[in-house]
């Protein structure tokens, strides 16, 4: 019998570049996204005419119990901060026999680690401390309860020990996201477009402190890579990877220093003709935030991770372009969408 997965977030980024990857693996897998409306549910049915939809959001309670019942695997990649949400799908889970339980993969993100400096409430600066997923597991599901993101990693954490006969769960947690995804609708990350926008709109490259503060960063093709990865070892009886209380993976492939991605951006921005030169200059932290919502957390905080769980366990193998490598073309994206340059098709018609 095929393998059933509800998916949620498929016309998000991550959760589109997913279910593309999942999808093409494994057309033999019986699919169905959650959707908000018509719309949204046309533009997956576009791309995928075999996946099922169900119309409803993170709220819809009963629906999100009945899609995980029924489902093998749920891959969550909707919110890392809906409680609602997985609670419900959650409990969906738990209905499942003992000898057939169901699997749930939801998505966090390294956001979780910068509670450090935003306790302290100092940005930009550099610090030494590097998490692990393998022998500092321990470490990882016993963060501060005041962490970003750590409410809903203990609701699952919690769920996959306690009912670990009906429910296996998987936390993944990736850090900066880039790259072009290749889902039905969003397809750019969050971090650096807006980072490359707030350069755009400013007309001067900007950074937080004096930006020597790390964070992890992966391809969104390779994340999807572990979403797939876990799934099919889901799909086989939850195979050689760790679920419950070790179902925890990190996805990094390399880090950057924050301050330096500045300096790409507004190189970048520059060589385009969209900035006057290439200085980085550092702005107060309120301006910051009142550019973009939680700017010295995006840019300002230290993130770092090592992500051998993923390696060791489902042999992931990270061989995407590095994220130096898309900083000319998310630049050029991000001043598109403010209309600073043309795209292919206004230049055509003019």
């Amino acid at each position: 019998m095929a393998t059933k997965i509800f998916l949620t977030g498929a016309t998000g980024y991550i959760g589109g570049d997913a279910l593309f990857s999942i999808a093409q693996a494994h057309p033999e897998y019986q699919i169905t996204c959650l959707v908000r409306n018509s719309d949204k549910g046309s533009e997956v049915a576009c791309q995928y005419s075999k996946v099922n939809l169900v119309y409803g959001d993170l709220d819809s309670v009963e629906v999100l119990k009945e899609e995980a019942r029924k489902a093998d695997v749920v891959l969550h990649c909707a919110s890392s901060d809906h409680s609602v949400a997985a609670t419900a799908l959650l409990e969906g889970l738990i209905s499942h026999p003992r000898d057939q339980p169901g699997y749930f993969i939801h998505t966090s993100g390294t956001g979780v680690l910068t509670f450090a400096d935003t306790e302290r409430g100092v940005y930009g600066e550099a610090s030494s401390k590097l998490f692990n997923d393998w022998d500092g597991i321990g470490e990882i599901t016993a963060l501060p309860d005041f962490a970003l993101h750590r409410e809903i990693d203990k609701i699952v954490l919690r769920a996959g020990i306690e009912n670990a006969s009906r429910a296996k769960t998987a936390i993944v947690c990736p850090p900066a996201i880039y790259g072009i995804g290749r889902g039905p609708s969003n397809k750019t990350s969050v971090q650096i477009p807006r980072l490359a926008r707030s350069i755009l709109i400013k007309k001067q490259g900007i950074q937080i402190g004096p930006g020597k503060n790390y964070w992890g960063n992966v391809h969104v093709h390779d994340l999807s890579d572990v979403y797939c990865k876990l799934v099919e070892a889901a799909a086989s009886g939850g195979g050689k990877a760790t679920w419950g209380a070790e179902g925890y993976y990190f996805t990094e492939n390399g880090e950057h220093v924050w301050g330096h991605v500045s300096k790409l951006v507004a190189s970048a921005a520059h060589s385009q003709g969209l900035i006057p030169s290439t200085e980085v200059v550092t702005i107060p932290d309120d301006e910051a935030n009142q550019l973009v919502e939680y700017a010295v957390i995006l840019w300002g905080t230290n993130s770092r991770a090592k992500a051998i769980r993923a390696r060791n366990l489902l042999q992931w193998a990270p061989a995407s372009e590095t994220l130096e490598d898309t900083i000319a073309e998310a630049v050029a994206i991000e001043a598109k969408k403010l209309g600073l340059i043309q795209g292919h098709a206004a230049k055509a018609s003019s």
